[in-house]
């Protein structure tokens, strides 16, 4: 395979309140003993449109997210690469970007529901209408909706190569003007810029399943999930590999093992994403054994429906010009989906053995427009991750006790 150039397209910030995974597929029958090789010569810079609102779009509840697979095999239709919201934002430039480095690989998305998975495919087919895409429906809130998806997949695939977890909401976030003002006399403003330390709240509630909506749709429908589908996953002939969209909002300090579901706090999000980091470190202990690896990333501070959230879209931009120049300081202010999803690129092309499974994989950009990867060391205490794992268990164990009749 030749290495080749990224070509422009535009991306749609679109199907708000979704979830969306995707499986690829890629066969050749003369290296189907070969790990897929990857070129890459893309431009420096690429900067790719969002729009905001489009559709029927509640920007109170806004999700995502995106699971796929890559092998080079014989044409055996069963084996697959997943992806968990493809349909707006990092997602779906990820799906893009993923089919330009290698465009034999057969996604298969899911979102929340047949119109979404079929909108995004369309999306998909618009810029690679040769791709091979297929589509499943899953809501990443919902432990129904997430097992019977489980059991198609299982019956549809025979092994995963990549499953890439990137759904996620922000219910209701508000922004804490006092605490940004203090930030600015104290000089921690660009620390709370670039991590929204002290200045993002979230209004949670209980989903139909009783659990707190954050965390069932951030961590613990991706953890079922991959419970699920742990048969296609681990000991295959070569490695498969969790990539979880964490955040650099990740923090210790609103995470309590107590308190797991963040039903008592107002940062449920920061709570929901160091949770994820916690969970990406017990795995790559427990299976990298069976040939699972799992790693986590962070695309940065991306303009897509969950930051059109947050401020008014007019604020966001009126206050653009002033991220840019931001951008000569705070690397990780992204800004657009190709940008932040830098980094999940980036591990498609990476061995996992040689991988620290304590580092968190940033998407960065320069003050010229430069993309890149920085990898940083997360603040996880092992042994709480470690205890965390349990209490998921514990979790899992309680809450299929109501569906017993989706298992196999």
């Amino acid at each position: 395979m030749a290495p080749h150039s990224i070509t422009r397209w535009g991306v749609w910030g679109a199907a708000v309140g979704s979830g969306v995974s995707i499986f690829c597929s890629s066969w050749d029958s003369a290296t189907s003993r070969t790990a897929p090789e990857v070129f890459w010569r893309g431009p420096a810079h690429l900067d790719l449109p969002a729009t905001a609102a489009a559709g029927n779009c509640d920007l109170q509840s806004i999700s995502a997210g995106f699971f796929c697979w890559v092998a080079k095999r014989p044409s055996v239709a069963k084996d697959g690469m997943a992806e968990q919201n493809g349909d707006a934002g990092v997602g779906l430039a990820l799906c893009q970007r993923l089919l330009e480095e290698d465009g034999r690989i057969h996604l298969c998305i899911a979102c929340r529901n047949e119109q979404k998975s079929e909108a995004t495919r369309d999306l998909i087919l618009a810029t690679h209408p040769a791709a091979q895409v297929s589509t499943v429906e899953m809501d990443l809130g919902n432990l129904a909706s997430i097992l019977r998806a489980a059991r198609e997949l299982r019956c549809r695939f025979q092994r995963l190569d990549f499953v890439y977890l990137n759904a996620g909401i922000m219910p209701n976030p508000h922004v804490n003007f006092k605490a940004l003002w203090h930030g600015l006399l104290t000089g921690k403003v660009l620390h709370m810029l670039t991590t929204a330390e002290g200045i993002m709240t979230q209004t949670d509630r209980l989903n139909g399943d009783g659990l707190q909506e954050v965390f069932a749709t951030n961590l613990f429908g991706h953890f079922m999930l991959v419970r699920q589908l742990q048969s296609l996953l681990c000991g295959n002939e070569k490695p498969s590999r969790l990539i979880w969209t964490s955040s650099s909002n990740a923090r210790e300090s609103a995470f309590s093992l107590s308190d797991y579901q963040h039903a008592k706090g107002q940062e449920s999000y920061s709570s929901s994403k160091y949770a994820t980091d916690l969970t990406s470190v017990v795995l790559n202990r427990k299976f990298n054994g069976q040939g699972l690896y799992s790693s986590v990333v962070c695309p940065g501070l991306v303009m897509t429906n969950m930051t059109y959230g947050i401020l008014p879209i007019f604020l966001w931009k009126l206050l653009m010009p002033i991220m840019w120049l931001i951008r000569f300081f705070a690397k990780t202010y992204t800004l657009t989906p190709y940008n932040g999803a830098e980094a999940h690129v980036w591990l498609f092309k990476q061995k996992p053995e040689y991988l620290d499974s304590l580092v968190k994989y940033h998407s960065c950009t320069s003050g010229l427009g430069r993309c890149y990867v920085e990898p940083r060391k997360m603040d996880v205490d092992e042994d709480t991750a470690e205890k965390f794992y349990q209490k998921l268990l514990e979790l899992e164990e309680q809450t299929l006790e109501k569906y017993r009749d989706l298992l196999d």
